[in-house]
């Protein structure tokens, strides 16, 4: 499988010259992107029936699931929240990538809560998933070994703030997905050469890996994704 690179959202550094959305001719260059406004609020099924039909068949789409799942009801009785979730992106289905949960900064392992979480969330949905937890206790053996379990990645970002490991991926071994913030300034800053070739090297050996990059403050997102892509052709796919 070829890695997913991509970014959050799809913003491109300059409007485009020819007729169709951004999203259109995003997707002529790169073979994903990471829906972040699920994270705010509801969207129509038009407007992901829409977004399908403006990309590629091969194309694929991460979605970010709500904030009153991970931050306000902090993943309790979380069944009638996501089934909506999940019925409102149907439309995007046939092109559904991993769908992540990102977790507060100040949500610690509940362990119970935690295993109660993942597998209902395993029993709606059956595709891959990513969870980015910012407190240092998910990155133990025992938040390992929950994910795991229920075959769910735990996202590699960078900067690694809640712990040393935070840029190891973790859980389900069967997807590594990256999220790139930008660092040293947060969403801001630009990846240098030596940093997305090594990143390369990481993700060369992955069969299921996606890489989205979060610097979109001052445009640094798309640019990178597009060096990395191009670092990658240099590696034989097994």
């Amino acid at each position: 499988m070829t890695p997913r690179i991509g970014t959050a959202g799809w913003t491109l550094p300059a409007k485009p010259s020819a007729e169709g959305s951004h999203l259109h001719h995003y997707a002529q260059t790169l073979n994903c992107v990471e829906i972040n406004t699920t994270f705010y609020r509801p969207h129509r099924p038009a407007t992901f029936a829409r977004w399908a039909a403006e990309t590629p068949p091969d194309f694929r789409f991460s979605v970010k699931a709500p904030k009153t799942i991970t931050h306000e009801a902090k993943l309790r009785d979380p069944e009638p929240l996501l089934r909506a979730f999940l019925d409102q992106i149907g439309p995007i289905r046939p092109k559904l990538g991993p769908i992540l949960f990102q977790l507060p900064p100040s949500l610690a392992l509940d362990s119970a809560l935690a295993a109660d979480f993942l597998a209902t969330v395993r029993e709606l949905y059956p595709g891959d998933v990513a969870l980015e937890p910012r407190h240092a206790t998910w990155f133990s053996a025992e938040s390992d070994t929950l994910l795991r379990l229920q075959a769910i990645a735990r996202v590699a970002a960078d900067p690694a703030k809640a712990s040393e490991h935070a840029f190891d991926p973790g859980g389900d071994p069967n997807l590594a997905y990256y999220r790139l913030h930008g660092s040293p300034r947060t969403y801001y800053s630009s990846y240098d050469d030596a940093f997305l070739s090594t990143l390369a090297a990481r993700i060369a050996p992955h069969r299921n890996a996606w890489v989205i990059f979060d610097n979109t403050a001052h445009g640094h997102a798309y640019p990178n994704a597009l060096r990395l892509q191009q670092n990658l052709q240099g590696f034989q796919r097994p």
